[in-house]
């Protein structure tokens, strides 16, 4: 009963965090299409993408970025090769009569010391990019064929340092990749009300510009560089820091990148577990509130979850907290699925919560104390 009565404060407080997302999401302004069809371009752009394995999809990745409508002469996209194994460089290499840069990484000096090997590509391309505006994803991506127009219009328009836009994931057929869909765009719907509102740092790899001078102004990835994830919010951190009033997010159609989902329930752990490993990091104590409150608040429920094989009265409380939280979180996962054309996702929401309560904590403990792998590499945390 106790963790019942813990668990009923902690939706009480979370109620009050969602509905702040809700009408925060809902006052994103949209980047007006007319501004992006009237906007001449004149910034020389660097597009990034750090490839490690990737033979499956690189190419896809390429094909995607040669279809932009931004003029090629102030374009540059750079790919850096994080010492793969596969056929990832030679497909890149293909390219190379396109404009596609391959840059590989174990040609890099001190690439082999590092443990943040993400960072490292991202730092290397930066260095040899001609470009004032970086722009970053990843080789699992597609774009829309303004994508690289909408981002150089919205900073012209701006004037931000660095410019967080939307990701989508592609669900396919099966149960994991539904689960990925719905989760990740709500992570991605409290990124763009979060951001907006200014209330904290939030953003994606997979759809990041920021501006050269200021990566170089704050010292790139120094002092962060020796944690393996982090080359998306630390860095934004670090930027929103040393420019707070210079963050800005893109809420545009044409700006909305997709990437593919974990294909196996393995990898999908190691992921969550890899983004939860930077928690500690974090400097900002509203997100740090958040993040807690969400865990603790599943904590409590997956106790009482487990403690129903004991206890079997304990599952109608489950079953009731599960619930309530199911009804503070509709309206706004609703509006978040159909701003991603996900609408069809929505019916699996309230099956998909006890193993979202699950998938939390066990992702959240294990991304403090534990290891994951990533890309064929063991990290210990």
């Amino acid at each position: 009963m106790i963790i019942f009565v813990t668990g009923l404060v902690l939706l009480f407080v979370y109620f009050f965090l969602i509905r702040a997302y809700y009408t925060w999401w809902k006052q994103v302004p949209r980047f007006d299409t007319g501004r992006i069809n009237a906007f001449t371009a004149t910034e020389k752009i660097s597009v990034i993408i750090p490839a490690r394995n990737e033979e499956a999809v690189v190419e896809q990745c390429i094909r995607s970025l040669l279809k932009q409508t931004y003029p090629g002469s102030l374009l540059e996209i750079i790919v850096v090769d994080d010492h793969s194994t596969d056929r990832t460089a030679d497909i890149v290499k293909r390219y190379s009569a396109e404009g596609i840069r391959l840059i590989s990484l174990s040609e890099e000096p001190g690439a082999e010391g590092t443990i943040a090997f993400k960072k490292k590509a991202i730092e290397t391309a930066i260095r040899a990019a001609t470009g004032s505006l970086m722009v970053t994803s990843d080789a699992d991506c597609t774009f829309h064929e303004d994508w690289i127009k909408t981002i150089a219009a919205f900073h012209g328009y701006s004037k931000a340092a660095f410019i967080v836009s939307p990701v989508k994931i592609k669900p396919g057929n099966t149960l994991l990749s539904v689960f990925q869909g719905i989760d990740f765009a709500v992570l991605q719907g409290i990124t763009a009300a979060s951001v907006h509102q200014r209330f904290h740092n939030m953003c994606n790899g997979a759809n990041l510009a920021y501006e050269k001078a200021a990566f170089n102004e704050v010292g790139g990835f120094e002092q962060i560089d020796h944690i393996a994830s982090g080359d998306d919010m630390l860095l934004m951190q670090k930027i929103s820091k040393r420019f707070p009033d210079a963050t800005a997010y893109l809420n545009a159609p044409e700006a909305i990148v997709e990437t593919l989902p974990a294909s196996t329930w393995k990898a999908f752990i190691n992921q969550r577990i890899r983004w939860a490993s930077k928690t500690g990091q974090y400097k900002d104590k509203r997100i740090v509130f958040v993040l807690l409150l969400v865990y603790m608040l599943n904590l409590s429920l997956f106790i009482l979850l487990a403690g129903s094989i004991i206890y079997p009265r304990q599952l109608l409380y489950f079953a009731i907290a599960v619930m309530i939280k199911t009804g503070i979180e509709w309206n706004f996962v609703r509006a978040v699925l159909v701003y991603f054309d996900l609408r069809f996702l929505l019916k699996w929401f309230p099956l998909f919560q006890p193993l979202h309560i699950i998938y939390t904590v066990l992702a959240g403990f294990l991304g403090s104390v534990g290891g994951y792998e990533w890309k064929g590499r063991k990290m210990k945390i």
